[in-house]
């Protein structure tokens, strides 16, 4: 009711140019939400396919477990069902001029901006990279499995996802509600790289309470060839800047930034191998390279590793990490990002310019 009561808003809001685009927000979002079955009844239907079943129990599992041990929302969420006629439910749009790799930003009533714009009608969203490429823009479409209201609805288990990995069906689960606990607008970076955390530290805390020795180290063997490859990406993110900021012509730059990009390819592929993972990153690699693909991975992920030593630093105490995290966000974005830096190189760097732990900052520097 929320959503519907805003609506009428968003349009005043946006402004005239964005009418059509919130309204097929809506229209997808609300026609996603009326095919929702609640799994409690599905389960007692005698009649439902037995692989259904059992990967909806083990969502029912996950969500105690989420609800319990990492103290996310207690609400609705998860706890119905939709099969789509897709393997993804809608997809993610970012764009990023072609000598850089910050991602353009698009801003929205009531959730502020993010670097990204969703669209769950494929024409719309073919017309819309047709425009911002002949404005000279790089683009790069994602399909999304699932996405978080931020709370505002009780978002539903979908068949984009249910039958993945167990490791990988939970820690969604968990990315996805931790967007309902902390959600700070304008900042892609820290909400995304926040909810990674919790995604990741939450997932190997399922995994052992469940005693799942043999997803535990798949999990674990996942996270070491993720972390060299969002490295390895994140040197190419650092070392195009170097080109683009030069002072060589528009021609050498090109040539520079191909050659960036299948050099990036080819120490993807040792890394992969080195790794024994036969899929992982390899398609996002194929499928071409451009400054807003790069960018968009570096959006999901620059900040995650000082969110885990915060979580660590609090003993993987969820609550007062959370409270914690929520000082973080009341400060202005200058000093929460030093915060932040200080955080990457440990917790004595932090003391120096962060709030102290379990306390209430009351001065923003």
């Amino acid at each position: 009711m929320r959503w519907l009561i805003s609506i009428p808003l968003l349009f005043l809001l946006g402004g005239c140019a964005d009418i059509g685009y919130y309204w097929h927000s809506a229209s997808g979002h609300l026609e996603l939400m009326s095919q929702r079955s609640d799994i409690g009844e599905l389960l007692a239907d005698n009649n439902l396919d037995s692989n259904l079943r059992a990967r909806l129990l083990l969502v029912q599992d996950i969500r105690r477990f989420s609800i319990d041990r990492l103290h996310l929302p207690a609400n609705g969420s998860y706890s119905s069902y939709v099969a789509l006629q897709q393997p993804y439910v809608i997809q993610n749009l970012f764009a990023a001029p072609e000598f850089s790799t910050r991602l353009h930003q698009w801003c929205y009533p009531v959730i502020g901006c993010a670097s990204y714009r969703g669209y769950f009608d494929a024409t719309r969203l073919r017309d819309f990279v047709e425009d911002l490429q002949s404005r000279g823009l790089e683009v790069h479409v994602g399909r999304v499995p699932a996405y978080s209201t931020l709370g505002w609805f009780d978002d539903p288990v979908l068949s984009s996802f249910i039958d993945w990995p167990d490791y990988r069906l939970a820690g969604l689960l968990f990315h996805e509600l931790t967007h309902q606990q902390i959600y700070l607008d304008d900042d892609t970076t820290f909400n995304e790289s926040l909810a990674s955390a919790v995604q990741q530290v939450g997932t190997l805390l399922w995994l052992q309470a469940n005693n799942q020795i043999e997803e535990q180290n798949e999990f674990r063997r996942w996270l070491a060839y993720r972390d060299e490859t969002i490295t390895l990406i994140a040197a190419t993110r650092s070392e195009l800047g170097a080109v683009y900021a030069s002072d060589i012509t528009d021609a050498e730059k090109r040539v520079r930034k191909a050659r960036q990009f299948q050099q990036a390819r080819d120490e993807h592929d040792q890394i992969a191998a080195r790794h024994g993972i036969e899929g992982g990153f390899k398609p996002w690699f194929a499928d071409g390279l451009n400054n807003a693909k790069i960018g968009s991975i570096a959006a999901y992920n620059s900040r995650l590793n000082a969110f885990i030593g915060i979580l660590n630093a609090h003993a993987v105490d969820f609550s007062s990490f959370y409270r914690y995290v929520g000082h973080l966000a009341e400060l202005k974005q200058a000093t929460r990002e030093r915060c932040l830096d200080a955080w990457e190189l440990g917790p004595e760097s932090a003391v120096a310019v962060c709030p102290p732990l379990e306390t209430r900052p009351t001065v923003d520097a």
